[in-house]
């Protein structure tokens, strides 16, 4: 007897995931999940070099100034309870030195269009619909950095307007790296500060957005995160406290789903070999000293040479 509906999920056969692979993520802070997962088995991986981005634009703009090499200048800043900030970033890179700021924007662009130009796949979670309108400036801002609202107007991305930018950005990133792979998800996390229908209206246009253009073009694809948290996880046992949030369970599940279809079964098995050495560095024993724990820590230690004799650039703390 079947408790629940299994979203069908095909297999990655000609570009799978392995430890060659150089991957990027950029997006929502579903992103940081599956990111934080990559380190965790030691992939090559970076995410979000400007933080959490949430909708489209955001995306683009980013992608946008770092193939073109924008520099960011103190024009580019403002100044907001005490702290510098950019509205391209998120404010996890804000900072009370401006100086600083500008380093560390800038040092991340060149960074970006490194790993853009490098990357095998990339990942791109997407959150919402909804965009934020600086009044003063009439563009349209990654964040708001607590600025009163009354210096926004809000707005829906229209079908048509997420379609148009996602084709944007996989054109910028096929002009420098022509044999990517780009995965398209959204985010299961759900933006009820925009109201329950405004959410759903929100994550359909995403998804149609992603699906006309994922129709016309070669090496795009789309995996149904956001459908394995609505259909398959259909329980609040899944969330956070908040009722928002996926929770750690759900988070397993959903990365068991993607690294069974996008990663190779070399590179599963390898996964299997750092998760035993991952989990023998976070063991704490009872006798540092017993003889029992010596012979551990000398066959915990020929395991991590012999990862790293196939993975040079894998490193254990």
């Amino acid at each position: 007897m079947n408790f629940l509906t299994q979203i069908p999920i095909k297999k990655e056969e000609r570009n799978p995931i392995n430890y060659d692979s150089k991957l990027l993520l950029i997006g929502s802070c579903f992103s940081e999940n599956i990111g934080e997962k990559l380190s965790y088995y030691k992939f090559q991986s970076n995410q979000n070099p400007f933080g959490i981005l949430f909708q489209p634009k955001a995306i683009e703009h980013l992608v946008t100034n770092a193939i073109n090499e924008k520099i960011y200048s103190q024009d580019d800043l403002i100044y907001q309870n005490e702290r510098w900030h950019c509205f391209d970033a998120h404010s996890s890179l804000s900072s009370a030195n401006k100086n600083e700021l500008l380093e560390n924007l800038n040092s991340a662009l060149r960074q970006t269009k490194k790993q853009l130009e490098e990357a095998t796949h990339i990942v791109i979670t997407l959150g919402t619909s909804w965009v934020y309108r600086f009044i003063e400036t009439d563009a349209i801002v990654a964040n708001c950095h607590k600025i009163p609202q009354k210096k926004f107007l809000k707005e829906l991305l229209s079908v048509n307007e997420v379609s148009e930018i996602l084709e944007g950005i996989v054109a910028l990133i096929k002009s420098v790296n022509s044999s990517v792979q780009i995965i398209f998800t959204v985010s299961p996390v759900r933006h009820l500060k925009d109201g329950f229908v405004e959410n759903t209206q929100s994550k359909s246009h995403l998804i149609s957005g992603i699906c006309s253009i994922i129709n016309s073009r070669n090496n795009i694809h789309y995996f149904p995160s956001y459908e394995i948290m609505m259909d398959e996880l259909r329980d609040y046992r899944f969330y956070n406290e908040d009722m928002i949030h996926p929770n750690t369970t759900a988070v397993n599940y959903i990365w068991n789903k993607f690294s069974s279809s996008w990663f190779s079964e070399e590179a599963q098995k390898t996964m299997q070999e750092i998760e035993t050495i991952q989990k023998g560095i976070s063991h704490r024993p009872f006798n540092e000293n017993s003889e029992q724990h010596q012979k551990f820590l000398k066959n915990l230690d020929l395991k991590i040479s012999e990862i790293q004799s196939k993975l040079p650039f894998v490193k254990f703390q």
